[in-house]
């Protein structure tokens, strides 16, 4: 394993550049990151499924800090059965889906953006106003999944790198639909 590889990172916007030469092992780091992170969710999302049954409407309910500029909304949330049914179906299910798509590197930035979703989701519900809450671990976390989406982290040992590659009518798939590339990386 080389590690003379010369790496760049840089990056222009609002007027700033910022720039610099990370170390070779670098890519092997942002896989670790994208594991690790992956596995945190999966575990969680399968720990609501083999526990004693997942019920969000209690920290809908009792688990907002009434200062959260979302306790109305969660306390709604938590008002409506239908709803209460759908989020207690769909936030394992997401943490799941999040944590295999991360541990196998495919659709990657979807699945990172659906983390840093829920992540902030939490994040707001915990929030009691005060300034050190900047520093709380959902909110890291958030950052965390925009990191692995930002570095494409799917494109390194990741499914996403044969996705990009898949032919589409004689074309690789992102070159058909350059969409794509936001949801692959």
């Amino acid at each position: 394993m080389s590690t003379n590889t010369q790496n760049r990172l840089e990056s222009r916007y609002g007027g700033i550049t910022l720039e610099g030469y990370p170390h070779a092992l670098s890519a092997w780091f942002v896989v670790a990151l994208r594991f690790v992170i992956g596995g945190m969710m999966l575990f969680a999302g399968i720990s609501k499924y083999t526990g004693e049954g997942f019920d969000a409407s209690g920290y809908l309910v009792h688990g907002v800090d009434a200062a959260s500029p979302v306790s109305g909304l969660y306390a709604w949330m938590a008002g409506s059965g239908m709803l209460m049914e759908f989020i207690n179906v769909i936030i394992p299910l997401t943490q799941v889906l999040i944590g295999v798509a991360l541990i196998v590197g495919g659709f990657v930035r979807l699945a990172a953006l659906g983390g840093a979703l829920q992540m902030t989701a939490f994040y707001l519900g915990g929030w009691e106003g005060e300034i050190l809450a900047l520093f709380d671990s959902t909110l890291i976390y958030a950052v965390v999944f925009l990191a692995v989406a930002a570095f494409g982290a799917g494109r390194i040992l990741g499914a996403d790198r044969y996705i990009e590659q898949m032919q589409v009518g004689g074309e690789k798939l992102v070159e058909k639909y350059p969409k794509m590339r936001y949801l692959l990386g």
